[in-house]
């Protein structure tokens, strides 16, 4: 069983159920105002922390995938929480509605660790196969055996692997294309299979509104072009959005815009004169190699939110969960205007305007601001990471961060994070120049905001990306609300629910 104490956390780093927290960045360390740590986190926090590790360890094997670790990680949880609901006075699950309901004796603490510790360890397994080592020591860790494949609802452990297996079997026709099956793709998982093409190509840019792929460092002296991340997201099911185009963005700035002109060289502007503080804000949230995601990101901020208010289990299964589904939610939104508009971003834009002139720019590690040609500027970005692979607009940043925020606001019922980090600035794209920094973020809509202009710092994105990513997360948020509470209080409505025997 999951040890009552901690979840299976301890001080021993090396402990294979302890992910370090990813929040702190490198070299760094976290403080959270509020009524004191947490000294024995609850099981849910605990399983959290190994999806995250999960998360981190895949995405240092195959790199970052943020639409992808949203609906992993929403699937997680959800699995959790639908093992949860069992045990629960008036909560249901999203596949079994109250079918998998347990009389009153059996609703306890115990009953309710042991089910979900089955649901998340099936979902991992399912999730982040290339990880089934780490996730099988922390399962064994945490005193579960692997081998118990039980389905009787009549015992914890059958709850959890059944509620596990109801919401992967609902997930696996999703339309992520996770098993590779869908018609037109390639066969490999998570494959796109709606024939996406970009107009531009890496060295030439027939059309400057439209995405480029761009070459970046292969970190082995080569050169890789990007390739569009999942262009296919769009058709994925939502959690609660009633279709993806449900808050699509207005039209965008286009190039013969002054607008766009203008937003453009605020953004050159920006990168060229970066302070220590809004170079810490890019790496904070850009969250570097082992990255979460904006999805993770911010579920460890709810665990920052847990520990600050000492949550219990049925606390924090709900609020995982509520943040998990709206986040993937707000992916889904983003990815359906990204590819409806295939925007280019400021690489692109800055070549297009300014072409051989000389601009003021970011020099590269230690070198502050310099003048070079538009043509050879860079982001405030490593050389194997210029610009996310897929359009621009709207910011998934800004739209997820605005999302969760939101979320995190209506849950807790009030806006107050008072969180603070600190951390050096330059780790992660100016090693040797580190300049220690502290963030503060007094609150959830401070932070939502934070991670949106951080994307202009960085060089990624143009305000108009992140005006409307954060509008749109809103939107995602507040319609995705009500449909959260519904699985809370009992009253949601389970399209084509899964039934026990069948």
């Amino acid at each position: 069983m999951v040890p009552r104490q901690g979840g299976g956390h301890t001080d021993d780093a090396h402990d294979p159920a302890v992910r370090s927290d990813h929040l702190r960045g490198p070299g760094g360390s976290v403080r959270s105002a509020g009524r004191g740590a947490r000294l024995h986190p609850s099981a849910a926090h605990h399983w959290l922390d190994v999806a995250l590790e999960a998360t981190a360890q895949e995405v240092l094997r195959v790199g970052a995938r943020p639409t992808v670790i949203s609906r992993q990680l929403a699937i997680v949880q959800t699995a959790v929480f639908d093992a949860w609901a069992a045990y629960d006075d008036t909560a249901v699950g999203t596949r079994y509605g109250a079918a998998l309901r347990r009389p009153p004796e059996e609703r306890t603490l115990e009953n309710k660790e042991i089910a979900i510790a089955h649901a998340a360890y099936r979902a991992m397994l399912d999730q982040f196969p290339g990880e089934r080592d780490y996730i099988t020591r922390a399962f064994i860790a945490a005193g579960f055996d692997p081998d118990n494949a039980s389905t009787d609802p009549a015992t914890p452990e059958g709850i959890g692997n059944l509620a596990a297996a109801a919401v992967l079997e609902y997930r696996h026709g999703d339309g992520a294309n996770q098993l590779g099956d869908e018609a037109g793709s390639d066969g490999t998982p998570y494959s796109q299979y709606i024939m996406y093409r970009p107009v531009n190509g890496p060295y030439e840019i027939v059309d400057p509104d439209r995405w480029q792929p761009i070459p970046a460092s292969d970190g082995r002296g080569g050169v890789a072009v990007q390739q569009w991340l999942t262009p296919h997201w769009y058709r994925v099911a939502p959690f609660a959005l009633e279709s993806a185009d449900q808050f699509r963005a207005p039209p965008p700035p286009l190039v013969a815009s002054e607008q766009l002109l203008a937003e453009t060289e605020q953004v050159a502007r920006m990168n060229a004169e970066l302070t220590v503080e809004q170079k810490a804000l890019v790496e904070f949230m850009r969250d570097g190699p082992g990255s979460t995601g904006q999805s993770g990101h911010w579920l460890e901020m709810s665990q920052v939110v847990s520990r600050r208010d000492r949550n219990d289990l049925d606390t924090d299964v709900k609020l995982y969960f509520a943040v998990a589904n709206v986040a993937m939610d707000a992916f889904i939104a983003s990815w359906e205007s990204k590819i409806y508009y295939d925007t280019s971003r400021p690489w692109t834009l800055i070549r297009h305007y300014f072409g051989e002139e000389v601009i003021e720019a970011w020099g590269g590690p230690g070198a502050g601001k310099v003048e070079m040609a538009a043509s050879r500027w860079h982001p405030y970005s490593p050389a194997e990471f210029p610009t996310p692979p897929f359009a621009g607009y709207p910011s998934g940043h800004s739209t997820v961060s605005a999302a969760a925020a939101e979320i995190l606001k209506r849950f807790t019922g009030s806006d107050d994070f008072g969180y603070t980090v600190d951390l050096m600035a330059g780790s992660m794209t100016e090693p040797g120049h580190e300049v220690p920094v502290t963030l503060e973020f007094p609150t959830f809509t401070f932070t939502a905001e934070a991670a949106g202009i951080s994307r202009l710092y960085g060089g990624y994105h143009i305000q108009a990306d992140n005006i409307e990513g954060l509008a749109m997360g809103r939107r995602v948020a507040e319609h995705g609300w009500p449909v959260v509470q519904s699985y809370f209080d009992g009253t949601a409505v389970i399209e084509s629910p899964a039934r026990l025997g069948e």
